[in-house]
């Protein structure tokens, strides 16, 4: 790995950093390690086109570090950075909105009879199903371009809202065309399995059939996918039919991942530490049991406070007992049209720390190392080290805690993706 020592010319140079939170250590970061950010004080950040160069003191770095012509130079004036925010849960390809069941809701409907009654994830298929992919990807560029402009430099992206094969597929490739087009890494999920279409709502194996021996094998093939979730959750996918899905998806050379305990306390955490999932997600009702074997197997909890605050929840997933028990724990906005609607990693971040009690070292070490591990990017991404990806962000506060407490507005002032400014004015 290239070093300041050895005299490479610097294509990106950010000085004058008030707190450099480099991440640097232990991947993952598990129980108090969480709280320790590895912060330089008075820090720079030499980078050479798509990789970090070097960390360290900004007097130190800027004087051992040559420039090559043209660098970019950042003065931080004192400011914050840290790593790119990792995103490890969104459903970014869909057509409408769904403000309508918002209202709903905030009237008094649940989640559940709202889809009971035909709307929910079946109201946003039927609609993706009739939309051209050249009007998905513009509807899903403009969402990245807000998760880009809040700090997120990378995020996981799952289909779900086509629940056909010709649909499922679409949304992929979708998907792997963003990856191509947009700044924003795209690490595709295939979520065939999201919720039982209106066509086999009388004949749930039918559909877990079609996802396994139809859309599965056609996923491989065209090879649109790095992990396979599953909604498994009461009145969706039943533990067997999950397990049914997920075998298959691992046989074939994907990673898991698991929408697990959300509403209900069903098993899903225990099947995804069983399978040797890398996430399971939500986790609003975690049984002990669950807590003890995430824990055990080193699959991550990936908490979505985000969900909770849409649906105008007061329980949220227990995340001090989770980090209690020593499990890996990551935040995420799970991005979608239906239980929450957001872009913003910092919103969930306040979030966290509001309803969940995590500190912000804490959920730093949540959107940044840990929700590497869950993206299955730890070795590249997640870190302010040489040899790393360089991605970082220009935060406009002197001190990290003010990112939780500094809420609803946004503190971003850069934001830089494979060395190059992709958010923010360079004076």
């Amino acid at each position: 790995m290239p070093t300041a020592n050895d005299h490479i010319k610097a294509t990106l140079l950010v000085k004058n950093i008030g707190q450099l939170v480099t991440m640097a250590g232990p991947i993952p970061r598990i129980g108090d390690a969480m709280r320790d950010l590895a912060i330089i004080e008075n820090g720079g950040v030499a980078c050479v086109r798509n990789e970090v160069l070097a960390v360290g003191e900004s007097d130190d770095i800027e004087r051992s570090t040559p420039l090559a012509l043209g660098a970019t130079v950042i003065d931080a004036a004192g400011g914050v950075v840290t790593p790119g925010l990792i995103d490890p849960h969104t459903h970014p390809v869909f057509g409408k909105t769904r403000e309508d069941e918002f209202e709903m809701r905030i009237s008094g409907k649940t989640y559940q009879e709202i889809a009971a009654a035909g709307g929910g994830i079946r109201s946003s298929v039927r609609d993706l199903r009739e939309r051209t992919a050249d009007d998905l990807r513009e509807r899903t560029s403009r969402r990245l371009d807000r998760l880009l402009a809040h700090g997120v430099t990378t995020i996981e992206a799952k289909s779900g809202y086509g629940l056909s094969t010709e649909a499922e597929l679409k949304s992929l490739e979708v998907i792997r065309e963003l990856n191509e087009q947009h700044a924003i890494d795209l690490v595709p999920t295939f979520l065939g399995a999201h919720e039982v279409p209106d066509e086999y709502r009388d004949n749930k194996d039918t559909y877990v059939d079609i996802v396994i021996n139809e859309m599965l094998p056609q996923v491989i093939d065209r090879k649109l996918a790095t992990f396979s979730d599953v909604f498994c959750e009461e009145n969706v996918f039943t533990i067997d039919q999950s397990r049914r899905i997920q075998a298959a998806a691992r046989d074939a050379g994907l990673r898991l991942r698991f929408h697990a305990d959300e509403l209900a306390s069903t098993g899903g955490a225990e099947l995804a530490a069983e399978l040797g999932a890398t996430t399971a997600d939500h986790l609003i009702h975690i049984s002990a049991s669950g807590i003890k074997a995430l824990a055990a197997s080193g699959t991550v909890a990936v908490m979505l406070p985000g969900t909770s605050f849409s649906l105008g929840s007061k329980k949220y997933a227990p995340a001090r007992r989770l980090i209690e028990a020593g499990a890996t724990v990551s935040l995420s906005t799970d991005c979608n049209p239906g239980s929450s609607f957001s872009e913003s990693l910092p919103m969930i971040i306040s979030l966290a720390a509001i309803h969940m009690g995590l500190t912000a070292a804490e959920s730093l070490a949540c959107t940044t190392v840990n929700a590497a591990v869950a993206v299955g990017r730890e070795t590249t991404h997640g870190q302010l080290v040489a040899g790393r990806a360089a991605d970082l962000v220009v935060w406009d506060m002197a001190d990290y805690r003010e990112l939780p407490y500094h809420y609803g507005v946004n503190l971003v002032r850069q934001v830089i993706k494979n060395g190059k400014v992709v958010i923010g004015e360079v004076k």
